[in-house]
């Protein structure tokens, strides 16, 4: 039955790409036919070769109107840090002894912050995290003495993204309850970041293609020229 109203629903959005935000998000909207609060996702092609490090591209943004969801972090850190941690509103706080905690398969957080002072303990974790995009990592903010600004901005809503080995960065960008106005602000916030960290070293064309989708619902392609992509 779901195939059926899947095809429908693509049926009804149409095939052809949008020439704007606004026009994309009208036609994923239209495409909803589940009774839960799907997210919103963003799925670019880039014109790059993960395979070189010079070609690689990743980064953070905060999203101006947060994803409408409750993120849990946790913080691996020492001495004061811990308690600025807490006060920063983290749900998870601990020292080395979490680090054995989560080799155990404790995983009931969405993002983990460590000082750079643990990492030599943290650093054992990486089989286990890095495949779930969980480890801390310098160039994400994640690795930082800042544990507030970590907790604060992950609360709020911080995005990571990063190009995947088919050369897409995918990441989501809020609720089907937000607004229109509220999804199209996050959207460009997103692709203006992602735009920003095209690499030196990229040939061509560096935005191939854009989509958004619901998580139940069809791909719904965007003109790269209406958000400024070259």
């Amino acid at each position: 039955m779901s195939g059926k109203k899947y095809l429908k629903a693509k049926q009804e959005a149409g095939e052809e790409a949008s020439e704007s935000l606004e026009h994309a998000l009208a036609r994923v909207k239209k495409a909803k036919y589940v009774n839960f609060d799907e997210t919103v996702d963003l799925a670019m092609r880039l014109g790059v070769n993960p395979k070189h490090a010079d070609q690689m591209v990743r980064g953070t943004v905060v999203l101006p109107h947060g994803l409408g969801v409750s993120r849990r972090v946790c913080v691996i850190a020492s001495g004061e840090k811990l308690k600025e941690a807490e006060d920063a509103g983290a749900d998870i706080v601990g020292g080395e002894e979490m680090v054995e905690k989560i080799q155990k398969g404790f995983m009931d957080f969405d993002a983990l912050v460590a000082t750079p002072d643990v990492m030599r303990v943290v650093g054992k974790l990486g089989k286990v995290l890095g495949p779930r995009g969980l480890m801390p990592n310098p160039k994400t903010g994640t690795v930082t003495v800042d544990v507030a600004k970590a907790v604060t901005e992950i609360k709020a809503g911080k995005v990571e993204f990063r190009v995947d080995k088919t050369a897409i960065v995918h990441a989501p960008v809020g609720k089907m309850s937000f607004s229109e106005e509220k999804l199209q602000d996050n959207l460009q916030v997103l692709i203006d970041t992602v735009l920003k960290a095209k690499p030196a070293a990229t040939k061509g064309k560096y935005v191939k293609s854009i989509c958004i989708s619901s998580t139940m619902g069809p791909g719904i392609r965007i003109d790269p020229a209406a958000v400024g992509a070259k």
